[in-house]
């Protein structure tokens, strides 16, 4: 059953990359947007996905969010993995497969068919794509850091898209798979 949603907030907030968008209600984040073109791109894009929202002071957890995605975004190796999600309406599968990639610290990442065989189902790396081609959860379900085979980039919904990817990695020093990271002594 799918509950009556709380009021819905938005707020933007500075960072590294430019002006994130967060929606937050009682539950809960239920979308966060990397930055668009511009300040005003990424608030159109946060209001289409979340209409009867209303522009709001953070909360105390939604202010805590805010400084991790932004010291993150500044390449400290912060866990995102605290920030309290709003999942409602959100399939059991993609459920499932948000849970392993919050699982992967900053810096390391799996490929699509990594995540599927730790879901117990190693021919599902195709939905594992998918599920995180719908993520509205950008960084905080950190689908950056899932890769096609061999650490080919595979895609990235984001604004920006791959090169969006990309820069996401190289800002946590990621390191593909088993290999040795660009910035590793």
């Amino acid at each position: 059953m799918t509950r009556v949603p709380d009021a819905t907030h938005l707020a933007l907030f500075d960072t590294a990359l430019g002006a994130c968008g967060i929606a937050w209600d009682a539950a809960g984040v239920c979308g966060l947007h990397l930055p668009g073109a511009d300040r005003a791109r990424t608030l159109a894009s946060l209001r289409r996905r979340h209409p009867r929202a209303e522009e709001g002071a953070p909360s105390a957890p939604i202010r805590a969010a805010i400084e991790a995605i932004g010291a993150l975004l500044e390449g400290m190796p912060v866990d995102l993995g605290d920030i309290v999600l709003d999942l409602d309406g959100i399939p059991e599968f993609h459920r499932r497969v948000y849970a392993v990639a919050r699982s992967i610290p900053p810096g390391r990442t799996l490929s699509y068919g990594e995540v599927a065989q730790r879901l117990g189902e190693p021919h599902s790396a195709r939905a594992v794509g998918q599920a995180l081609g719908a993520n509205r959860f950008a960084i905080i379900v950190p689908c950056h850091r899932v890769l096609a085979a061999h650490g080919a980039s595979g895609g990235f919904s984001a604004p920006g898209g791959v090169d969006t990817k990309r820069r996401l990695l190289e800002i946590e020093r990621a390191r593909i798979g088993s290999q040795p990271g660009l910035f590793d002594s």
